[in-house]
């Protein structure tokens, strides 16, 4: 494979096509390396492995002050005019030349405990540890579900930074859009709840609230990106495609941290233990580091 990064995806999607619909999300035009949830619910709370509801219902509040019928309020007329994983206002790189990574993990859950999805992937983790390389893991409200110790353990180790990825796994769209096949939030509502709802889930875990946001299959459309905004969430998307959703081979992982260069931001996956994001990583890691990169969270380089 000749090129991994976001700006050449159209030349190698067919390629990875069979492999995103069986790990993180089906097709596009713009594969994103994620993983996909089930056909969403809106059937009740996320609940904890226990089938306790994970949080309680959410508050009508915005970080920034707006209701949520406010926000609805705002923002229902407004059309969106752009969509995917580049939407206007979708951070994808840390806009610094310095020599410095962003490593991001998803943990996108599936619709029970023992989904596929909802694995951990220990060793990778061990790794970024033994090479006190930093990164930023985007958890799912599912794959906190199903992982409550794990969750609170990586939240409270200083080396990671936790973000947003959604409570369940959806592209946040207004409109219902697809990506991989998989649909969207429908309204501003639904987009809003996507993203609320795992922002308490955070706030609670860390003691504080998220800062960034990673949808379900890292499509966005525009007015969506707002919308986040609104709960003092930057979206976050990536710079070069890590592990394509999980299906890539180590030697594509480590091809693929290869390519990364200084500012940009690298997407894999920490919930596919049996999958070889973690062979990979351990080949091109250290690789990563003797080229005299360094890795950083999104916060040493971004502001809220």
């Amino acid at each position: 494979m000749s090129e991994v990064t976001r700006r050449s995806v159209l030349t190698w999607g067919a390629a990875v096509t069979a492999g995103l619909v069986s790990s993180c999300a089906a097709p596009s035009p713009h594969p994103v390396g994620v993983t996909a949830a089930a056909a969403p619910t809106d059937a009740g709370p996320v609940r904890m492995a226990s089938g306790a509801p994970l949080t309680a219902p959410l508050t009508a509040r915005a970080t920034a002050g707006l209701t949520r019928a406010e926000v609805i309020h705002t923002y229902d007329r407004m059309v969106p005019t752009s969509w995917g994983p580049d939407a206007a206002g979708t951070i994808t790189s840390l806009g610094t030349s310095d020599p410095v990574v962003a490593l991001t993990f998803d943990a996108c859950g599936g619709p029970t405990p023992r989904s596929a999805g909802c694995g951990y992937d220990r060793a990778l983790i061990g790794l970024l540890r033994r090479y006190e390389a930093r990164a930023t893991l985007f958890l799912n409200a599912r794959w906190i579900a199903a992982n409550p110790a794990v969750a609170d353990e990586l939240a409270h180790d200083p080396l990671f930074e936790i973000g947003n990825h959604g409570t369940r796994h959806r592209p946040l769209s207004v409109t219902g859009r697809s990506a991989y096949g998989e649909k969207g939030t429908r309204s501003v509502a639904e987009a809003y709840d996507e993203v609320a709802g795992n922002h308490e889930i955070l706030t609670g875990l860390l003691g504080h609230p998220p800062r960034f946001f990673r949808s379900g299959t890292a499509c966005c459309d525009d007015v969506a990106v707002r919308i986040a905004g609104e709960l003092g969430e930057r979206v976050v998307s990536f710079t070069v495609n890590g592990d394509g959703g999980a299906t890539f081979t180590a030697p594509q992982v480590a091809t693929a941290l290869h390519r990364a260069r200084g500012g940009e931001i690298v997407i894999s996956h920490l919930n596919r233990p049996t999958h070889q994001t973690g062979p990979g990583y351990a080949l091109g890691l250290p690789r990563l580091l003797e080229r005299g990169l360094r890795t950083v969270t999104l916060s040493e380089y971004l502001t809220a």
